[in-house]
């Protein structure tokens, strides 16, 4: 299992326990999050490196820090170093359960809301929560989208969704998101 290590330069890698190699470096600021060195051939962000780097990417772009996990995964995939399938899974497994951490986040909005690190303005909230009562549930299918997404996801914890239709919708989109951004990747459309 890879470590995380924090250095104080902005820069978050993932280190081999067995033998103290990179597997895969993050650059991060409080207004993004980027993957580095993904694109590589020979590159050590292979195997279980690349893909714990893009979940934790993934994982990260549906949170409170800003992140570009479409990058990673298209980074990843042109270097062909890991099947395409697995990384979409990854990446969306990432990314969906990214949202179940702002659906909770939702459900608790009373306690967190007014704290700084908290990744939702009330502007964004509001305009979220009103999408949301116009469109329902089936808004969730649009958490894919930049600026909208995460909200909704928030919003949805706080209107008392249901956890399984949360669950189900999200995935359907987040999935949906990563099989595009691979079919561009790969010159399919």
């Amino acid at each position: 299992m890879p470590l995380a290590m924090f250095g104080k330069s902005g820069r978050l890698s993932l280190i081999d326990p067995n033998d103290g190699q990179g597997l895969a470096a993050f650059q991060y600021s409080p207004t993004v999050l980027t993957l580095s060195d993904a694109s590589r051939k020979g590159s050590r962000v292979s195997g279980i490196g690349g893909l714990t780097g893009l979940f934790l990417l993934s994982f990260l772009a549906a949170t409170i820090l800003p992140a570009q996990s479409e990058l990673g995964l298209a980074g990843l995939i042109a270097a062909d170093l890991t099947p395409v399938w697995l990384l979409i899974v990854v990446a969306s497994l990432g990314n969906t359960l990214g949202s179940v951490v702002n659906w909770l986040l939702g459900r608790a909005v009373d306690r967190f809301s007014s704290r700084r690190w908290f990744p939702v303005t009330p502007q964004q909230l509001d305009r979220a929560s009103s999408w949301y009562h116009r469109y329902g549930k089936w808004s969730l299918l649009m958490s894919w989208a930049p600026f909208l997404g995460d909200p909704l996801t928030l919003a949805a914890g706080v209107l008392r969704e249901p956890f399984w239709s949360f669950l189900a919708l999200v995935a359907i989109a987040k999935t949906v998101r990563y099989l595009i951004v691979a079919a561009i990747t790969l010159g399919i459309f």
